[in-house]
């Protein structure tokens, strides 16, 4: 079966466009132990589309972070399980990692005594408030820099962006399908950039 969608879009274009910031809470107190957890945010997401007011257009949702990624599929608890598992099979942590396993690999990323690596990394450290030109910062920069080599690489095999259509104001999701926001390197609490744009 083919179905042929046109839209009209009125000279002023869409008459929607509104951009925000959600917290999705660590489920777990305490520092980061490098474990990975899984979370349904399709209720977050949902719930700012209704507040938003869209009923027809497209919402995009980003991780705000460099350790999580966002994938749309079933959120079942045996399954977050298996993806762990295959996460951890794939890019397991370091041996200098506080999450080491029995087979651990080891990764450029986590020698911090070699960082920064060049001037683009010292720049960007400046620009997130470390003054590593300071001897002082430069060791305190260091010593918060955690062991997560895996961690950034698990995230760049799931992705960081969903665009999810929405009609008649819900999120266009099948029966089985959740929005889901896998952190890497927690617990810890997480940002989530949502965009919507179409009509209201």
């Amino acid at each position: 079966m083919r179905c042929l969608l046109v839209v009209a879009i009125t000279s002023s274009g869409f008459n929607l466009s509104k951009h925000g910031v959600l917290e999705v809470k660590s489920s777990k107190p305490g520092p980061p132990q490098q474990e990975i957890s899984v979370e349904d945010v399709t209720a977050l997401v949902q719930g700012f589309v209704d507040d938003a007011g869209l009923r027809e257009g497209l919402c995009t949702v980003v991780s705000k972070h460099t350790t999580t990624g966002i994938t749309i599929n079933e959120f079942e608890k045996r399954l977050a399980t298996d993806l762990r598992q295959w996460l951890l099979e794939l890019a397991p942590p370091d041996a200098r990692s506080v999450a080491a396993t029995a087979n651990p690999k080891t990764y450029l990323h986590n020698d911090i005594d070699q960082r920064p690596d060049g001037e683009a990394e010292r720049l960007r450290c400046i620009e997130n408030g470390w003054d590593i030109d300071d001897p002082e910062q430069l060791a305190k920069w260091r010593s918060q820099e955690p062991i997560n080599a895996h961690s950034h690489l698990h995230a760049m095999l799931l992705g960081s962006t969903e665009a999810i259509p929405v009609a008649e104001g819900k999120l266009l999701l099948g029966q089985w399908q959740s929005i889901m926001l896998v952190d890497l390197d927690g617990p810890r609490d997480r940002l989530l950039g949502v965009s919507v744009l179409g009509f209201t």
